[in-house]
């Protein structure tokens, strides 16, 4: 008797598993960097993803990247078209980041109903520390007139960066 009791829970089991449907990948990473515009003294993660599956109409994908400076991760929600075969997801502007300092990225695929369709999770490393970016943008306006606030009146410049982050 406990042998077929057995048996039963083992067949249960696999049946269950059966059932289950792994995640279906729907996209994947296709490119990530950090976007340096010294022009307008700013950083920004950049990741792309390609589609590989269909998508269903109303998902969005939620992207959390590490906040560089510290604290709370900074959330970003795009809408996904169902024609695009690339999604690119930029976030705001970010501050803080070190050179060769791995940054966490977690997407996520949402259905219109707040289904999880698929996670991704990628890591940025910058070749470059954000302290080569000036603290204010060196152009302002849509001519790109030079910024006072850099290019002083009297022929000097302040190029400084006054960023403050915490510690490395």
């Amino acid at each position: 008797m406990r042998t077929k009791v057995v048996w039963a829970l083992a067949l249960s089991a696999a049946l269950i598993a059966a059932c289950q449907r792994e995640m279906e990948k729907m996209v994947e990473v296709s490119g990530h960097i950090f976007v340096f515009n010294y022009r307008v003294a700013s950083a920004t993660y950049l990741v792309t993803l390609k589609k590989t599956a269909a998508i269903p109409d109303g998902a969005v994908a939620i992207a959390e990247f590490e906040n560089p400076a510290g604290g709370d991760p900074i959330v970003l929600t795009e809408k996904i078209y169902p024609a695009w075969d690339k999604i690119t997801l930029q976030s705001p502007n970010v501050h803080c980041i070190r050179k060769d300092r791995p940054y966490s990225v977690k997407i996520r695929l949402v259905d219109a109903g707040g289904t999880t369709l698929q996670e991704l999770k990628t890591q940025l490393v910058s070749d470059v520390d954000q302290s080569i970016l000036p603290s204010k943008p060196l152009v302002v306006g849509p001519l790109y007139t030079q910024n006072p606030e850099v290019f002083k009146p009297d022929g000097t410049t302040d190029f400084s960066n006054t960023d403050k982050c915490p510690a490395a």
